[in-house]
């Protein structure tokens, strides 16, 4: 069974590239435009890792991180950021990782650079939980 991934950004080309980067890489996706949608989304979802953009309009990156931290088990987070008008792409990421994040990445990104982070950050769940399911 494909493992899942949620991916949250605002930039809806940016989005569907990166969805279809995920599913041509073997992982079913489910993606949304707005951190709100993807917070609910999550819930019914049950994806194996979050994929979020940190700025976004209203529901940002940071909460997200927040919202899913609280969440038990904890999902695995990978945050991803070009910047914005009020920050930095490597400030706003560390404070991603501060808070949580298990990975970070800067836009513009190489697609193999998401495809080694989604890979290992998956393997790392499954080591933890012992699931080899996916394996």
């Amino acid at each position: 069974m494909a493992r899942r991934i949620l991916l949250i950004d605002d930039d809806d080309l940016l989005r569907a590239a990166i969805g279809d980067l995920l599913e041509s890489g073997g992982y079913d996706v489910v993606s949304a435009g707005a951190g709100d949608d993807g917070l609910k989304l999550f819930r019914s979802a049950r994806p194996d890792l979050v994929i979020t953009d940190l700025t976004m309009p209203e529901t940002d990156g940071i909460d997200i991180l927040r919202a899913l931290s609280a969440e038990v088990p904890r999902p695995r987070i990978v945050v991803i950021s070009g910047g914005g008008e009020q920050l930095d792409s490597l400030t706003g990421l560390r404070r991603a990782q501060a808070l949580g994040a298990d990975r970070i990445l800067e836009k513009p990104f190489r697609a193999n650079a998401l495809l080694e982070i989604v890979a290992s950050v998956l393997d790392e769940r499954e080591m933890e939980t012992g699931d080899t399911s996916a394996a």
